[in-house]
């Protein structure tokens, strides 16, 4: 069945290998929901699926439980109650360790064809995970329905294909001939097999649990690695609907469902620190914040660790050819989400002098009024600003933004709730945009998560770029935007800041942002800096997941070469 699957997959795994080569858009599953590409009720199908799970226990036929958790809140307000298996982890990790013989020893293809079977059964429920993922991050359904399904499974398929690469690079088998004198020749049959690390385990995040996930557990998957997923505690279901699916693809296949497994916790009663420093444990895959991200990269040495953490996103303004256009592209970024992304900009730098446009010099209160107003036309649409605004996943963010706003000197536009028609107690802020001056470092420079922004008045662009780049460098970074009307400025700027390990984008506008990251053409996280060891996704990113260990067996040489 494997075996036909990887068939069936073939040219969606071969359009994916060239995308990976070729770094133009591609994408394997559309993004748009659609009832004409993924059936008229799909929609309607996907969300009674969601909602049948509420207020019930999410079932998982897998060793080691010992109760239940339900810990889990939807940031629009709404009840969900739905609870989730607890387990002894000594319990599970014996079975995943005894299920783990027979993947292994799967073949290259049949691995891969059941990882193309999973994600295109997960194509299939991207609208119930819509509103799985809608429901925990607080994302709107779009952004939902975009980044918790088809961009998440881009993701997963890259892993795949950069995986499968890198496990075909070596022949499975090989005759190997030296002639070691004019008489004799030594003949070996040489057979490699794939050993990978062992147990893998993927510890999610809050804000983007597939998105950020799937590469991880495909990439340990499909080279023959036990996956454990450790979710965290407030977004649970979208990887254990993931879960649950591998667990029957698997199963179908004829393996041993515990090569994927669930481990969920509670903020009272987390099992990360113990899970992740396991002696079985070969592999970690982390997204989250730095502290914990720190934490595992110092004490899981046993294991092969990847981290996403954070960083602090830079904006240098130096001019503009548009300035509706450009601080309407800043104002969407800024917007997105709520700033939720690891992606978002939270540093704005002008310089005081203000900045180059057709129609002459744009002051530093103006330019930094004209980000506020093109913000504040964003919101005034309660509609088009719950869409994109989403809610705010967790109260500790909330708590951010107010102890942000008292310990600012300068508050250029606050935060405040919006509206959501659709739900009323929704836990939502908008942008807060706070001025400060280069000297004030210990304000800006470390990370805000949330809809937090300085604009930052520096001496010049100069200033502005070493700024952003050495900030990356201490804090880390995973992206930066740069405006200028200089192509001088702007390659001086690309320089400094891809040399600090990150992402840089120019002269952005339309439909284009800085938070943006496409599967198959960028790199998400450089691994450059410290906002993360790994890049999502390259060959280092799963090359180190498993080894080619040989064996060697002599040919006898024919008879007629030993008679003479």
């Amino acid at each position: 069945m494997a075996q036909d699957w990887f068939e069936r997959y073939r040219e969606t795994l071969d359009g994916a290998l060239a995308a990976s080569e070729t770094r133009g858009f591609w994408s394997a599953y559309p993004e748009v929901p659609s009832g004409r590409i993924y059936g008229e009720t799909a929609k309607e199908d996907g969300r009674q699926a969601w909602k049948s799970r509420l207020g019930g226990r999410f079932e998982l036929d897998q060793p080691g439980i010992n109760g239940w958790i339900d810990g889990e809140q939807s940031p629009y307000g709404i009840e969900t109650g739905i609870s989730y298996p607890r387990v002894d982890l000594d319990i599970l990790c014996e079975s995943v360790g005894a299920a783990c013989t027979a993947w292994q020893q799967a073949t290259i293809e049949t691995r891969t064809g059941v990882c193309l079977e999973i994600l295109h059964r997960l194509n299939q429920r991207s609208f119930e995970m819509a509103c799985a993922v809608m429901h925990t991050t607080g994302q709107g359904f779009m952004m939902a329905f975009q980044a918790g399904g088809p961009h998440a499974q881009d993701r997963g398929l890259e892993a795949v294909a950069y995986a499968y690469r890198e496990m075909k690079r070596c022949p499975t088998t090989a005759t190997w001939q030296k002639r070691v004198s004019k008489t004799e020749t030594v003949t070996l049959e040489k057979t490699w097999r794939i050993i990978p690390r062992g147990i893998s385990v993927t510890v999610g995040c809050s804000t983007f649990p597939t998105w950020n996930g799937y590469p991880g557990i495909f990439a340990s998957l499909v080279t023959g690695n036990a996956v454990i997923v450790k979710p965290h505690p407030g977004a649970v279901l979208p990887l254990a609907i993931t879960v649950e699916v591998m667990r029957e693809v698997l199963a179908e296949a004829g393996f041993d469902p515990n090569v994927i497994t669930l481990v969920c916790d509670s903020h009272d009663e987390p099992v990360a620190q113990d899970l992740v420093t396991r002696p079985d444990i070969g592999i970690v895959d982390f997204t989250g914040g730095n502290a914990f991200g720190d934490w595992i990269e110092a004490h899981a040495r046993q294991a092969r660790v990847y981290t996403e953490k954070a960083g602090v996103n830079s904006i240098v303004l130096d001019g503009t050819d548009d300035v509706r256009g450009t601080t309407g592209n800043i104002a969407f970024s800024l917007c997105l989400f709520s700033g939720q992304m690891c992606t978002t900009p939270q540093n704005i730098y002008i310089p005081e002098g203000g900045i180059d446009t057709p129609e002459g010099r744009m002051s530093f209160d103006d330019a930094a009024a004209a980000i506020v107003k093109a913000v504040d036309w964003f919101v005034s649409d309660p509609a088009r600003a719950a869409e994109v605004l989403g809610a705010i996943q967790s109260t500790h963010t909330a708590a951010r933004i107010d102890a942000a706003r008292s310990s600012a000197t300068t508050v250029l536009r606050d935060s405040t709730t919006i509206d959501n028609e659709r739900f009323p107690d929704a836990r939502t802020a908008t942008p807060l945009i706070l001025q400060v001056d280069a000297s004030d470092a210990l304000q800006y420079q470390q990370e805000a998560f949330g809809p937090i922004v300085y604009i930052v008045r520096t001496a010049d662009s100069a200033e502005s770029i070493a700024i952003a780049a050495d900030t990356a460098r201490s804090q880390g970074g995973l992206t930066a935007a740069v405006w200028s009307r200089s192509n001088d400025v702007l390659d001086r700027a690309v320089d400094a800041l891809t040399a600090a390990g990150v992402s840089t984008s120019c002269n952005l506008s339309g439909q284009i942002w800085v938070n943006q990251s496409s599967a198959f053409s960028d790199f998400h996280v450089s691994g450059a800096n410290p906002s993360g060891n790994a890049t999502l996704c390259d060959a280092a990113f799963v090359a180190d997941r498993f080894r080619f260990v040989a064996s060697r067996v002599p040919v006898p040489a024919p008879v007629e070469e030993a008679v003479s």
